[in-house]
């Protein structure tokens, strides 16, 4: 797990890195697709599989009001002012590595990049709560505290969740609910905390792809999504890309101004 997690957030971190304006979405998915092969692993998104429907990207690319599972399109252009979510979920030795940022293409107005600032806070907030004997309703109100006491609005209708040899596991990790309530977490497992934020309306709505959840109001969204053990003192985040320092130091860094 550690070594797809690595993997995972190195290829995210590059493709994050390739992003400017004028780039389609497909551009970026290819040079997603080309990393993984120079990886040697495998995507865990391209060919899943949701009842009849099959995910044709190796990546998911979401802009701007689309809030998950954007599929990488040739005639999705990207322009100054845009948010991307960069989604990178691997397959590596039999086990999954799954992580997400929402960037800034170019400029943002200070609104979306408090938007992307408080997602990105919600998600250590959360995953500082991620420990030995506490419970997921620890996480989800963590995180939701912290959205809502910003402003903007939690989305339902997609969770967090374990990770492991498949991409989706037991237990559900909403972003919203009760501290002190579900699952009781255990060291040494391995989960993904997952924020997803709207501006201002919680409720999306589904494009004819089949795939792509967009807010209802057509504000942007953001999204940050980290793999991580439970652990006693601070869980032990595996989604750390190569260079970065060790899981300890990544988050005492991302921690550092963040209230918990």
């Amino acid at each position: 797990m550690r070594k797809a997690g690595c993997s995972a957030a190195t290829i995210l971190d590059r493709l994050c890195a390739l992003v400017r304006p004028g780039m389609s979405t497909l551009d970026i998915d290819e040079e997603g697709g080309a990393m993984m092969r120079d990886f040697g692993v495998k995507s865990a998104c391209k060919g899943y599989r949701s009842g009849n429907r099959v995910f044709p990207s190796f990546t998911c690319l979401s802009v701007n009001d689309e809030v998950v599972h954007g599929i990488g399109l040739s005639e999705r252009i990207l322009k100054e002012g845009d948010v991307l979510s960069v989604d990178v979920c691997i397959r590596e030795n039999g086990v999954i590595g799954d992580n997400c940022r929402t960037i800034p293409v170019g400029l943002v107005s200070p609104e979306v990049e408090r938007l992307l600032r408080v997602t990105e806070e919600s998600l250590y907030v959360g995953l500082s709560q991620a420990l030995h004997k506490k419970r997921v309703g620890d996480v989800s109100h963590a995180v939701q505290k912290h959205i809502e006491d910003e402003g903007f609005a939690v989305i339902t209708n997609f969770v967090g969740h374990g990770v492991g040899r498949t991409l989706h596991e037991d237990p559900q990790i909403p972003n919203f609910g009760k501290a002190g309530t579900g699952p009781q977490f255990r060291k040494g497992m391995a989960i993904c905390i997952e924020p997803m934020v709207n501006m201002k309306s919680p409720q999306i709505r589904m494009a004819k792809d089949g795939w792509t959840a967009l807010a209802v109001d057509g504000m942007p969204s953001a999204h940050f999504e980290h793999t991580l053990l439970v652990d006693e003192g601070r869980p032990e985040i595996l989604t750390i890309p190569e260079g970065a320092g060790s899981a300890e130091e990544y988050f005492e860094t991302k921690l550092s101004g963040v209230a918990v």
